[in-house]
């Protein structure tokens, strides 16, 4: 089955004048697409455009060829979205709330009993099927809203922030099933967290204050940094100033002082010392060199 989104020229601008984005053109097929950018980059506008739950100002979105501003049900049939702020029916276990949203999804009886079995599976909580959803921990109240998003198995999967508030190993759970979910679908990962995508994606797309900044593999990204990312240690009296003048990725205290990982176009000093960028170094070197922070 076909498996391409193709966004064009899309503008979208709020109430009272305010631009979430602007030309954003994006051609992405089967396989993990980790969109990345700061708050307020417009991540999120652009996730419900694609879900069909906004209309862009200007511009096309196209699912296998088709507009989905004008049918927009020809994607919907093969959506599963998970939104930033997905709540539960606490007092519900979490087959039962599955068994409610795929009737709302106008299911059959027989598929939806299936598929929930299926999903719940998928997700790691089939042992925890039958339990309040107010007893579930956050990690395990999004792996539920995981579980909604795959219950009509669709063929795009959009997850946007899907690990604000959880823990590491939640974290990194959350990752790992991700990335087994991916197989012959798109799924589009919003997030401002580099680590979230960091071992996953397939590709990238970075949005920073409504513009599409970079698209491309990670390596192609990390290539743009080389050269521009530093390890530097300053005492701890001058980090504060080195912080103001410099774009950090990382500190770490050691016994001689508080070592930097720092992007920049020349060495921050004399004694930093030039090293292989991360992705985490590369992003920040995008929106630092694009003054898009």
């Amino acid at each position: 089955m076909q498996c391409q989104l193709d966004v064009d020229g899309v503008d979208y601008t709020y109430r009272g004048g305010h631009e979430a984005l602007a030309g954003i053109d994006l051609h992405l097929g089967p396989g993990i697409v980790g969109l990345l950018g700061p708050n307020g980059a417009g991540k999120s506008t652009l996730m419900r455009i694609l879900a069909t739950l906004a209309k862009p100002a200007t511009g096309s979105v196209r699912w296998n060829g088709t507009d989905i501003v004008r049918a927009p049900d020809v994607l919907r049939a093969a959506l599963g979205y998970l939104p930033q702020d997905f709540g539960v029916y606490q007092a519900l276990s979490a087959r039962e709330f599955l068994a409610y949203l795929a009737a709302v999804k106008g299911m059959s009886a027989q598929r939806a009993r299936e598929r929930i079995e299926v999903c719940l599976a998928e997700v790691g909580l089939a042992d925890a099927a039958d339990r309040r959803l107010g007893g579930f921990s956050g990690g395990m109240r999004q792996r539920v809203g995981i579980a909604q998003a795959l219950l009509d198995d669709p063929r795009l999967l959009i997850v946007d922030e899907p690990t604000v508030g959880l823990d590491p190993e939640e974290r990194l759970r959350f990752r790992h099933l991700i990335t087994a979910l991916a197989g012959e679908r798109l799924v589009i990962l919003s997030t401002h967290i580099v680590s979230d995508i960091e071992a996953s994606a397939t590709s990238l797309a970075v949005l920073a204050r409504g513009r599409l900044r970079f698209q491309g593999d990670p390596e192609a990204l990390i290539a743009q940094a080389q050269g521009h990312a530093w390890d530097w240690t300053v005492p701890a009296s001058a980090l504060a100033e080195a912080r103001a003048r410099h774009a950090v990725t990382s500190s770490l205290r050691r016994p001689d002082g508080i070592r930097l990982r720092v992007v920049a176009a020349a060495a921050p000093s004399a004694d930093a010392v030039a090293v292989t960028p991360s992705l985490e170094d590369a992003y920040l070197w995008l929106l630092e060199s694009q003054g898009a922070r």
